[in-house]
């Protein structure tokens, strides 16, 4: 008990929304989510943040089960937030299945978050083929293996499985996984929240609707 004594404790030492925070105003905000979030994320990278382009995606299995993890927005547009990975994995399945998902930004040194929801489909095989090779070789040698989360008996499997890869690749550079797929959210509502050192959020959720997209404020 004294162990999980003393990590409540630190937990709650821990210090959150140190440093200058930036302001939200709402009332200015753009009449769309796309130009508000690429206005944040290139905020973000001015401001040093690593990786701003990483998000979390939330999805849900046949049986309504939840699973996330971190992914990195590939593009995004008023057609929507896209990302890619194989069909085959859990996501490429979970997405079959329900094809509706959450995507999570948070910027801690400028204590924002964006949250997006909405159904999700699939890209063109064009858009999905020049996703693929626009990625490293090391990205398309491991995708071309279409092993992702299958067991794995040791690390030098792996090496030796995708050093053959790269191999593959390099005498046949236009090669496409089979099943990489360029996944698109189509937004249905995208929200903005700015953290407060004294807790006095912000939040404005834009939601969509057949004319268009209205804005509302939140409590925090």
């Amino acid at each position: 008990m004294t162990g999980a004594a003393n990590l409540r404790q630190t937990l709650r030492d821990i210090e959150v929304f140190a440093g200058d925070l930036p302001g939200f105003d709402p009332s200015i905000a753009p009449d769309t989510p796309v130009e508000l979030f690429t206005e944040w994320l290139l905020a973000a990278l001015s401001a040093g943040v690593r990786e701003p382009h990483a998000m979390t995606l939330a999805t849900a299995d046949v049986g309504g089960d939840p699973t996330a993890r971190v992914l990195i927005l590939k593009d995004v547009s008023p057609e929507g937030w896209q990302f890619a990975t194989d069909a085959n994995s859990r996501k490429g399945r979970d997405l079959a299945a329900r094809p509706y998902a959450a995507l999570t930004f948070y910027w801690a040194p400028l204590a924002r978050q964006v949250r997006v929801r909405g159904p999700v489909v699939r890209e063109s095989p064009e858009l999905c083929a020049a996703d693929f090779l626009a990625r490293s070789v090391g990205a398309r040698a491991e995708a071309l293996l279409g092993r992702q989360s299958q067991p794995l008996a040791d690390l030098a499997e792996r090496d030796a499985l995708v050093g053959a890869s790269i191999a593959r690749i390099e005498s046949e550079p236009d090669l496409v996984a089979p099943g990489w797929t360029l996944y698109s959210v189509r937004p249905e509502s995208v929200e903005f929240w700015q953290g407060d050192k004294q807790r006095r959020h912000t939040r404005l959720v834009y939601q969509s609707s057949p004319i268009g997209w209205t804005k509302q404020m939140l409590w925090p």
